[in-house]
Formats: C-alpha cells, structure tokens, sequence
C-alpha cells in the first residue's frame, strides 16, 4: 500500500462512533456474542462495545473462530457498523462476507495505510459510503476499490462454479475466489485434507451456517477431521447437560459428520495417525492446530477463519497466497530467547505468549531454545501459547523445526526476550488467588504423554478437588491400554472427550468452582473471558500438586527470580 491509501475490502455503507485500539483483539474469547462487549480481561478495549461501532485495530488475532463470533453479531443485529484495519485481515473479513452472501447482513471492511489508519483514529464519528469516508470534523477521504487479482483458474473450477457440483460447492468457490482477490492471489490450490473449527457451539450461527451447507447438499471432496465440540457427543444426555444446549450442539458436530467430515472431534488433528507431512498443502483452521502443522510438521496451511474451512473441504481448493508459498514462511524478525536456569515445564507456553505479544504480526524466528531440545508436547504448549498473543501462522525456532535454517533474511531486527518478559507474563497470567477449586488440563487436547504425565505426577494420590482432562478419543483409547487411563481414574481424575476448554460449558464445568489452575497458556488467557473465573498458570507438576491439596504459591517461582519454589 502506498503512504495515503483507503481501499474497501467489502463494500457498504455505514455511520457510526469510533472505536480504535493499535492491539489486534480476537472475537473468540474476547468479544460476548450475546452482548456485543469486549471481554478479554488482558486487552485495552475490555469493557467497551463493538456493536453499531466502527471498530478500527491493525489486525485481528488470537481465535480462527472469530468470523463465527462476528456472523452471530449480524445476525442478530450487533455487529460493528464498520471494520477497519491497517495490515491484511481474513478472520473477521470472512464472517462479514458469510454475512452478506448468505444472510444479506454484511457491513463494510477497509484496509488503510498507517498514516490513514492514524488519521481516522482521531476521529469521533465516520461515515462511510462506497466512495469516500467522512468524519465528524468534516475529514473527507477518497476510497478506492481493492485491485482484484485475475484468478487463473482450472477448467475444473469453472465447473464448480457453473453448478456442476450442486449450489453448495458453487457458493463455497464463490466465497474462495473473493477471499483469493482480496488476499492478491492470482491462483488457486489444491488440499489434501482439511480440518473444521466451527464446530463449537457458543452461538447459533455456527449452527445456521452449518445446516444450511447440509441442507444445500455440501458434501467434503478431501479427508476432513473436525474440532473439538461442545458437549461429549455420546455422554452429555446422561452428564446433565440441559437438552437447550446438549442437543443443538450435537445437531452441529452432526451436520458437519453428514457432510462428510470424520468425527474425530479434537482441536489436536496433530495427534492423530498420519499427520500431515512437510510441504503438504492442508487447509486447516483451529489456531494452534494451524501454527503446529506450519511450525513443527512443516505442512503448509493458512490460519483459515471458520466457514473458509468448510468451503475449502467442499471445493479441495484453497486461494495460493501467504505460507502457501516459500518466500511467505520466511521469519520477519528474531527473538533472542533468554532461557531461565532450572526452568519447568511452564517455559513452553510462557515462550510462546511472550513470542506472540513481541511479533504480534509477523513470522519470528526464535534462537537459543536448540540446547533445551523440546518435546512434541513443550512445542505444542508453545504454539497454542503464540496462536493466543499473535495474528502469524507459524514460526520458526533456530535448531529445532524443519525450516528454520535459512528462514531470516540478513539484516533482521532482533529483540532480546529476557526472563523479566517472562516473569511479567506469569504474572499476567495469574490472576486468581492461591485457593484453587479446579484443574483444567488439556486446551489443546492432551496427548498420551501428558496423560501419563499427570499420573506420575499424581504419584497414586487422589484428587482434593475437580480436576479434570480433556483429550482426543484417539488419546483416551490409547491411556486406556497403558493404564494411564486407570491410574487417572483411581486418582479421581475426570478424562472426558470430544469437549475442550474453549468450548466447555457448565455442569461439566464445575459451577461452583471460582479459581481454576492450568498448564495452558493459552487457557490461562482466554478463560477469565469465558468461564468468567479467576485462572492460575503452572506447570504440569504444579497442577497435580493444586490437584491434591487444592492450594498454589502466588509468589514467582524460583526460576523466574521469586521466592516461590518450583513453577
């Protein structure tokens, strides 16, 4: 974009109060579908209302189940009146297209340069029609139209598009082909398999979007896996689970098992047999499912918003832009880690939120992490971590992950990331008092290693308070066979499937509970937004000590300089 640039990225009219923050915000986890306010306990906007607003930030970040968020919002009548943003966008881009092609309710989206983002930050008011933008000190400024990539496509794809397949699969290339112009891709690509994230029941509109796709004879052309849901699909009757919500999101995860999808339930795909090998060109959604696959399995996908999923699974298509491509995946800057002596297992995701909050927009390459040699599971707490905190697709750790050798240019800017950053990230995450009514293990999904884990850990001791472990069905059959499964169980240990923590609602979360500890960073930081309790972060060995005597240290641990011992 040139220095002085507005460009509409969907078209509209709109009118309405401005509201700008210079921090990208994910409406999964941040924005209440119900009410339209801004929940994310750790961002600047919290508390505000983004409905009738015109809601101006660089970028979104954190969840692919944003558009779903923003689709509930127009359905209902609360969404922004306008989005802008200063850098490429797709996740809130896509719910407003879905939107406007399904439903008739979409709004406008623009993309202006830095000096015009700025400039229209001042203002109080906007208005905006399809040629200039007006704000209350009678600022007028010129919009243009997006320069719209000519698609190269396949006498394959003008089939589809021209019915051949059913109105389904016509309306999912549709959709694809405006997301490939606005991304600037001149091409499309095929997909081997794929992977749906809105599949989670926190608002009707995920339900909406998904039987109507059913309903119009959506069928997958390439092997598809699905998230984690919302309720245990086969138990939630029996759990107590109210039918107002147990049987809505069983018809959701239904819906997509009619179209084809496999009902592997777990926002861990990467844990499954046969996960995707290096260049495979995947089109996955679900954050850290999408940062893993580009980072550690060096498959390439891009961080697809919700629906985008669904549309590419029909087609086998995905636009051929951003990390599908090799100069995209290159690091756009270096973070010097400095590694704390003795640290625990709570390292990983501090690594990776810390990661996402100083590359917030772009890809990273991480140094001095080769020596400490992670696991499959460290890196996965790590990339879970990153999604959170950051807007990129993957990253990149010097000495550990495939593409690393190579992956910054000369010349890179280098931050130093001491153990001050990752003390005031502890803290941040640590909000709730010592008093721990909870243990929430498993967001994302956990694998046998952190099964097995938790049961040394727990050493044959039993459970003081509900703790609680959500895993892949795959995951669960395997501790089964070791007796990790039964170990857990004489503990008292609650292992439940198909459910995650982002998607877990009460009675399976305990409503008494008011403090909940984890390992995840990435729960510890949307959950204050979604259960609406105080969260504590540790490691594994810390939750299975809150586990037994439902108490954790509030001082730092030790290997971040505090008093407190462990960590």
């Amino acid at each position: 974009m040139t220095q002085e640039t507005l460009v509409s990225i969907v078209p509209g009219t709109a009118e309405g109060p401005v509201l700008a923050t210079f921090l990208g915000l994910s409406f999964w986890g941040g924005v209440d579908p119900a009410t339209a306010q801004v929940i994310d306990a750790h961002h600047p906007l919290q508390g505000a209302t983004v409905a009738g607003a015109v809601l101006m930030m660089p970028t979104s970040r954190g969840s692919c189940s944003g558009s779903g968020v923003l689709l509930d919002l127009a359905l209902n009548g609360r969404a922004p009146a306008a989005l802008i943003f200063s850098e490429a966008e797709d996740i809130l881009t896509l719910g407003t297209l879905i939107a406007g092609e399904l439903f008739g309710c979409g709004f406008p989206v623009l993309r202006a340069s830095a000096t015009t983002f700025a400039t229209l930050s001042r203002q109080t008011s906007l208005r905006i029609d399809r040629q200039a933008i007006v704000g209350n000190d009678g600022l007028r400024l010129a919009i243009t139209t997006s320069p719209v990539a000519t698609l190269a496509l396949t006498a394959e794809d003008r089939a589809i598009l021209d019915g051949r397949d059913g109105p389904a699969a016509a309306l999912a290339l549709r959709i694809i082909c405006t997301v490939a112009a606005q991304q600037g891709a001149e091409r499309l690509t095929d997909i081997t398999r794929g992977h749906i994230d809105g599949c989670i029941y926190a608002h009707p509109a995920n339900l909406i979007f998904a039987e109507k796709m059913a309903a119009m004879g959506a069928q997958v052309r390439v092997p598809t896996t699905i998230n984690a849901i919302s309720v245990d699909r086969e138990n939630w009757l029996a759990q107590g689970v109210p039918a107002a919500f147990g049987a809505p999101a069983a018809r959701l995860a239904d819906a997509y098992v009619s179209m084809g999808c496999q009902p592997t339930f777990t926002c861990a795909p990467y844990l499954l047999d046969g996960p995707p090998a290096r260049d495979e060109p995947i089109a996955w959604a679900e954050s850290n499912a999408v940062i893993f696959a580009n980072t550690v399995l060096g498959a390439r996908t891009l961080k697809h918003p919700d629906y985008l999923d669904l549309c590419m699974a029909i087609t086998g298509r995905a636009p051929l832009s951003g990390v599908y491509l090799d100069a995209a995946r290159k690091a756009r800057i270096i973070l010097d880690i400095e590694v704390p002596p003795g640290a625990s297992d709570a390292i990983w995701p501090l690594i990776g939120y810390v990661a996402g909050l100083k590359s917030p927009d772009r890809i990273p390459l991480l140094t001095g992490l080769a020596g400490l040699a992670p696991s499959q599971d460290d890196l996965k707490a790590l990339c879970a971590a990153f999604g959170t905190t950051s807007a990129s697709p993957m990253l990149h750790i010097e000495g550990v992950t495939p593409e690393a050798a190579g992956a910054a240019p000369p010349g890179l800017d280098c931050i130093r990331v001491t153990v001050t950053d990752f003390a005031a990230a502890w803290q941040q995450l640590n909000g709730g008092p010592e008093a721990v009514d909870l243990v929430a293990i498993g967001s994302p999904h956990a694998s046998l290693g952190e099964c097995q884990g938790l049961a040394r850990a727990l050493a044959g001791r039993r459970v003081g308070i509900a703790t609680i472990v959500t895993a892949g069905r795959g995951i669960i059959a395997l501790a089964g066979v070791d007796g990790t499964l039964a170990a857990l169980m004489a503990a008292g240990v609650r292992v439940i499937p198909d459910l995650c923590w982002c998607s877990i609602t009460e009675p399976i979360f305990p409503p008494a509970a008011r403090t909940v500890m984890t390992n995840s960073g990435k729960y510890a930081h949307y959950g204050p937004a979604l259960s609406g309790r105080a969260l504590r972060f540790g490691s594994l060995a810390d939750c299975a000590e809150a586990a037994v005597s439902g108490h954790v240290c509030k001082a730092l641990p030790s290997w971040l300089g505090g008093p407190g011992l462990g960590g």
